[in-house]
């Protein structure tokens, strides 16, 4: 069992730049794939980046080049650090763990979820 909580939401404005964080607890954190989704309004769930336990790094089309996934396992907490924000970003953004890096498909362990709000 894995328990995430993300933080580090909030207001900013088009070109602003924020960092979520993902503090987990529970069984090793270190073990699973941790990744990073968002829902917009009217929109499903969609995945915007992973890192696998060795460090690797996936991302979707929309977000590459602008976004950073990083992960402290020593801290369990993994990180998103979003430059270059658009207002197409704006979403709440959820935190996963056991992320199928190839297929994108969310694992079981999901966070309560952060809101990012980008005003043009």
């Amino acid at each position: 069992q894995v328990q995430l909580g993300e933080s580090g939401g909030g207001l900013v404005q088009a070109g602003g730049s924020l960092r979520l964080s993902c503090a987990a607890s529970g069984r090793t954190f270190s073990s699973y794939a941790m990744g990073w989704f968002r829902q917009a309004p009217g929109k499903e769930r969609e995945f915007v980046a992973a890192i696998n336990w060795g460090g690797a790094t996936f991302y979707a089309d929309s977000v590459k080049g602008r976004f950073t996934i990083t992960r402290d396992n020593a801290k369990n907490t993994g990180y998103l650090q979003m430059n270059s924000l658009k207002p197409e970003d704006t979403a709440v953004y959820y935190c996963n763990a056991g992320v199928n890096v190839i297929t994108r498909a969310a694992g079981t362990y999901w966070g309560q979820g952060t809101q990012v709000t980008v005003s043009s």
